[in-house]
């Protein structure tokens, strides 16, 4: 069907692959916990936003861009290395102006809008550009070579990993909102485990910094 094959198999292999954690992952998980089930939402379709754009510049050939020049690997490298680098300070910071407004009786307010929790899922999916060579090196194999469509079957393909990753993120996102209230973490525990996220932001930012292809 549109030049696909082996359309089970992907389905399956993409569910797995999508369940693998990650910075993505990281991010809807730290938003439900934070915020509620809705804002791990809005942070599922940023990424899911994000693998759109991946997607369609795979079909449209931009992605091998990235896998045969260094420098365009490089820029996009360091620019979303930089990025999560940028999340993990902004979550140990934050966290510290929690404790001094708590210090001071103050109420502290480190809820984002909606919109920023998206902007933020979809800038931490698209300025990666391991998820751009990823693409690129997966889809292709559940194209029939006969397909006489190559560029719709990518995105028909690309479209069905994306539907089932945003099953999966959501899924993870309400989960993880549901864990956060039964547990009802005291203020303290949940100021650490925040901290020990944003730390790994950080490492996760330094890894692709020194990823090569």
């Amino acid at each position: 069907m549109f030049g696909t094959q082996d359309l089970t198999l992907f389905i399956i292999s993409g569910l797995l692959l999508n369940i693998a954690p990650g910075p993505d992952s990281l991010l809807i998980m730290t938003r439900s916990a934070s915020q509620g089930w809705r804002a791990g939402s809005s942070a599922a379709f940023g990424v899911g936003a994000g693998t759109c754009v991946h997607v369609l510049a795979a079909a449209l050939g931009l992605s091998a861009l990235l896998a045969t020049s260094a420098w365009a690997f490089t820029v996009i490298k360091w620019v979303g290395a930089a990025y999560l680098v940028y999340i993990g300070l902004q979550m140990l910071l934050s966290r510290r102006k929690d404790a001094a407004a708590s210090a001071d009786d103050v109420q502290p307010n480190t809820a984002l809008s909606y919109r920023k929790i998206f902007a933020q899922g979809f800038l931490t999916n698209v300025l990666n550009p391991k998820v751009a060579l990823f693409f690129l090196a997966f889809v292709p194999q559940f194209i029939a070579p006969d397909a006489p469509h190559k560029s719709l079957a990518f995105i028909v393909l690309g479209a069905i990993f994306n539907f089932n990753g945003m099953l999966w993120c959501n899924f993870l996102a309400v989960f993880t909102a549901l864990a956060s209230q039964r547990l009802r973490l005291k203020p303290w525990l949940t100021a650490w485990l925040n901290r020990a996220i944003g730390a790994l932001f950080l490492s996760f930012g330094l890894k692709l910094a020194l990823a090569s292809k």
